[in-house]
């Protein structure tokens, strides 16, 4: 897609527009071929207003700006297509679902007839989902093509009219949606059969001590005004307990903590029976946490070094002799490889490739792989299938269940509700950096959750539902 917007030049082949073939060097050609891309990580400026976003994106804006007639332009647009928002708002102030509007309005009123969606549900609650694909459907009544990108079969299967599959950067099938099932469109991702979904046996055991507690813990953050206000929260041996929240709602703040990153402002966080708000990181780790990160490459890699020097960090002491001035290099390899192949389904990355030339889903794994060896107490899993096929995703859920069958304790934060259900004991609502509701999965349904995600009461999404 990135082609087709003009970030990256195609070394072969052809891009046709209306029948005719297109050069595209720069995204600024595409836009003035009616191409629109709205990213998964937005492109918007937060100190400006949404009119003065949606205006720096205007082929002709011209020397002069003229606001009212911009904003007016805005609302005409915002209403035939359900994307209300206020023009005059700051975009720091709106949510996340306000701020994809924002982004379809930019393309929209800079005259984009096809629109790529990169990924666009992964920042929306449930219910936003569902105003997303009704917006999808009127763009496509009056002539607009919508490209959406997404690995979430239910998605695909409620807003595609034709669907096509990449595997390995090949397109290997097209279907159209009333002849395609799930199953099928798997097997065409993975060139084999789909792996049996995840099985959760029984409730967790909550006797005795929490292995992880944040009593009434509080984080002042400055930069985002979010932080962490009075969150308490306990972990037992052999639960997994969900996080659900819309991206940027406290969720990074809470690993900070716990890795020992940021100190509380008040409150305690409490790990193996003692207090740790003041630990170092180190002391952390010794005492059995482990952390599957937002962003792997940023905070659980090392550019510049090998995936086996990478495996082993944490670890060196294992592998050192002559008092750490040589490395068992041969013992490393062994335990990196094994420990890759036992617990992903597929081809592990080649163990001397440099880890920053490793995609995204490869990444991953390594971290993944590294962070369970170490056999943690406490694990926490941020969005741990990002990135991962089929496959590999429902292999590492799998790897979750196992651990917690021999008494870790699981904090998963995920933006995959279906995840959530399917894994958690305890599911936790996060929202501007407050727990504002606890459920065991059965007592509560993804509509609930995602109106608490969003800043509504259990109420109101009750008295919507009659």
């Amino acid at each position: 897609m990135k082609c087709l917007y003009g970030f990256y030049r195609p070394t072969s082949g052809e891009i046709l527009i209306e029948g005719r073939q297109v050069h595209i060097a720069t995204p600024l050609d595409g836009r003035q071929l009616g191409i629109g891309m709205v990213f998964q990580n937005f492109t918007l400026i937060p100190a400006m207003t949404v009119a003065e976003n949606v205006a720096l994106f205007l082929p002709a804006l011209g020397i002069v700006l003229h606001p009212k007639a911009i904003q007016a332009r805005i609302r005409e647009v915002a209403t035939r297509y359900g994307l209300e928002i206020n023009p005059a708002a700051h975009v720091f102030d709106l949510s996340m679902g306000e701020r994809q509007k924002v982004e379809i309005l930019k393309i929209l009123l800079a005259g984009a007839r096809v629109l790529i969606f990169d990924e666009p549900t992964s920042v929306l609650a449930p219910h936003e989902v569902d105003g997303l694909f009704a917006i999808f459907d009127k763009l496509r009544q009056d002539g607009y093509a919508i490209l959406f990108i997404t690995h979430k079969l239910p998605e695909v299967m409620a807003s595609a009219q034709r669907i096509t599959v990449l595997r390995r950067g090949r397109v290997v099938g097209q279907l159209m949606r009333d002849e395609a099932t799930p199953q099928a469109i798997v097997r065409l991702m993975l060139g084999a059969e789909p792996p049996p979904p995840v099985q959760r046996e029984g409730l967790a055991n909550e006797a005795g001590a929490p292995l992880f507690e944040m009593n009434t813990l509080s984080l002042v953050d400055e930069h985002t005004g979010i932080g962490l206000k009075e969150v308490s929260l306990q972990i037992f041996a052999g639960e997994i307990v969900g996080v659900a929240g819309v991206s940027g709602n406290g969720q990074s703040e809470l690993a900070d903590v716990a890795l020992g990153l940021r100190r509380p402002d008040g409150g305690a966080f409490i790990l193996a029976g003692q207090d740790a708000s003041h630990w170092s990181t180190a002391t952390i780790l010794a005492h059995g946490l482990a952390c599957i990160p937002e962003d792997p490459l940023r905070m659980e890699a090392i550019p510049g070094m090998t995936v086996v020097e990478n495996m082993v960090l944490g670890e060196q002491l294992r592998y050192t002799a002559m008092g750490g001035l040589t490395m068992n290099w041969t013992g490393a390899r062994k335990d990196a490889e094994l420990f890759l192949n036992t617990t992903f389904v597929t081809t592990p990355p080649r163990l001397d490739w440099p880890v920053e030339n490793l995609s995204g889903g490869n990444l991953q794994r390594v971290v993944i792989a590294r962070e369970l060896s170490r056999q943690p107490a406490v694990l926490l899993a941020y969005y741990p299938a990002r990135g991962l096929d089929v496959s590999n995703a429902e292999a590492m859920r799998q790897l979750l269940l196992s651990y917690r069958s021999k008494g870790v304790g699981i904090l998963l934060v995920s933006e995959d509700m279906d995840e959530l259900f399917a894994l958690s004991d305890r599911l936790v609502v996060m929202y501007h950096g407050r727990i504002v509701g606890t459920f065991r999965p059965h007592e509560t349904t993804a509509d609930e959750i995602g109106h608490l995600m969003t800043g509504g009461s259990r109420e109101t999404t009750r008295e919507g539902a009659n």
